[in-house]
């Protein structure tokens, strides 16, 4: 089936030569385009990454310089969420701009799936397509192994990466608790996971060597940018680190288990580091707009091969905060203030309304949940259109916990009703819906009304056809 039409957006904020004139700008000798052009969009998508696994955020170990840069030169979020608290519900909400229920997505797939993302979905590079953008993927997709749900089919030029997760298609008689890690880490046991990497919709190696797996993808998103330096490209690059298990290049190697998230995490920066590195040799860095963040929050059982959510409650898996708030940092030289700290509530959810209104691309014909955040990026002072609509922390389609300002209700403890002050008590340690019964009611009103319309509104999951 063809794409879902588009519809004229009701207003488009976007400068008026943009859309009277071809899209692509002639280059110069250097490379760089003139500053009227649309931006380029690279969003890092790390993977099972806690709250706190970032210098900026205030890792206590793990040396993060590259994207500590970002922060310096663009902004940090520290209110900002990933739609869902594991690996493919929260990658469908990032790419179309939908919570989980609304699209009827599984929290988490595996190989040879016979459900995915539907194909009539518009992902945030359908809509870059529309206005010329070149697109790639690289990494791991997570939303459908066969081909009509892997990337090529959902608006990406080409792909490069694993569909699903590294610890999937592991050979029977290994584990996957922090012992069986250990061991893995200290073997380099690759050869234990039958995974398989594809390029576009065709696997090339099965297994797959996750040894060198961090410097390949980066050496195609290196390669993606130089290719593509004279027009606009969106490169999705969604790291298959640092979810278990944990590998680095032989370079930065050592034995020692419990150095592994550490190393690993570090390999990360390093990736991002030489992305930096090609976009300043190529004179791109001031028109293009990178988004850093995580899939959901750390892994918290497997121990010293998982994250720090800190100063965060729990982790991935729940809808406390530690399971679905994740660092966020964005840089735009051309818009976004260096140096700067936006404490206001944004989401990935609203990457696709957000870009959609920059590039000046139609929003798709049917609901969407996220909101345009633009007004944050140039002035991180300004109120978050959450703060009316609320974000809503859906798992299993159901809605357990919603955010209101400072206001967070979870509606899913066994132990009741939990009503936290999240600016006076970030780790959600002080449950004050007894004495604030009217605001627990009016959150609950909140969560009721926009359930009710959400699931009014819900559309199919792709399922593969049964065979005669």
């Amino acid at each position: 089936m063809d794409k879902p039409r588009f519809y004229p957006m009701a207003c488009v904020c976007v400068a008026a030569c943009w859309a009277c004139g071809s899209l692509l700008a002639q280059s110069d000798a250097s490379g760089s385009r003139s500053p009227e052009t649309p931006p380029n969009i690279i969003i890092v998508f790390a993977d099972d990454q806690g709250y706190q696994d970032l210098g900026c955020f205030g890792s206590p170990n793990i040396k993060t310089p590259n994207i500590d840069r970002l922060a310096r030169e663009g902004m940090r979020f520290t209110s900002f969420y990933s739609a869902y608290c594991v690996c493919s519900a929260s990658r469908a909400a990032l790419m179309t701009g939908c919570y989980q229920p609304r699209l009827n997505m599984p929290g988490v797939l595996g190989p040879r799936s016979k459900v995915g993302l539907h194909p009539d979905e518009v992902t945030i590079a359908d809509l870059l397509k529309t206005k010329g953008y070149a697109t790639m993927c690289i990494g791991k997709w997570h939303l459908g192994d066969k081909p009509e749900t892997l990337p090529t089919a959902q608006g990406f030029d080409h792909y490069f990466g694993l569909p699903y997760s590294n610890d999937m298609a592991r050979i029977k008689g290994w584990g996957n608790g922090p012992k069986d890690l250990d061991k893995i880490w200290a073997l380099k046991k690759w050869d234990v996971y039958k995974n398989e990497l594809y390029r576009d919709a065709t696997v090339v190696e099965a297994p797959v060597n996750q040894v060198t797996l961090t410097d390949r993808y980066t050496e195609e998103a290196v390669q993606f940018i130089l290719k593509n330096r004279d027009k606009p490209f969106f490169l999705y690059f969604p790291q298959t680190m640092v979810h278990v298990p944990l590998f680095v290049s032989d370079d930065r190697y050592d034995p020692d288990p419990n150095q592994a998230y550490r190393l690993t995490m570090e390999h990360v920066d390093w990736s991002v580091g030489q992305i930096l590195e090609t976009l300043d040799d190529l004179n791109l860095a001031d028109n293009t707009w990178i988004v850093y963040t995580s899939d959901n929050g750390p892994w918290l059982s497997k121990k010293h091969h998982g994250g720090s959510a800190l100063p965060l409650r729990a982790g991935k898996g729940t809808t406390y905060d530690g399971g679905m708030r994740v660092p966020s940092v964005m840089r735009w030289p051309q818009r976004i203030p260096a140096g700067a700290t936006c404490d206001e509530v944004a989401s990935t959810i609203d990457l696709l309304p957000t870009i959609a209104s920059i590039v000046g691309a139609a929003l798709p014909d049917h609901p969407i949940d996220g909101l345009d955040i633009g007004a944050l990026l140039s002035d991180p002072t300004q109120p978050s259109p959450h703060r009316e609509a609320g974000f809503f922390y859906y798992k299993n389609n159901k809605v357990e916990a919603v955010r209101q300002g400072k206001w967070k209700l979870r509606v899913a403890s066994k132990e009741g009703v939990e009503l936290y002050d999240l600016d006076a008590d970030i780790g959600e340690a002080i449950n004050l819906a007894e004495s604030h019964p009217a605001t627990v009611e009016e959150l609950r009103a909140l969560i009721a009304r926009y359930d009710a319309d959400l699931k009014a509104n819900t559309r199919p999951v792709w399922r593969a056809a049964k065979r005669q």
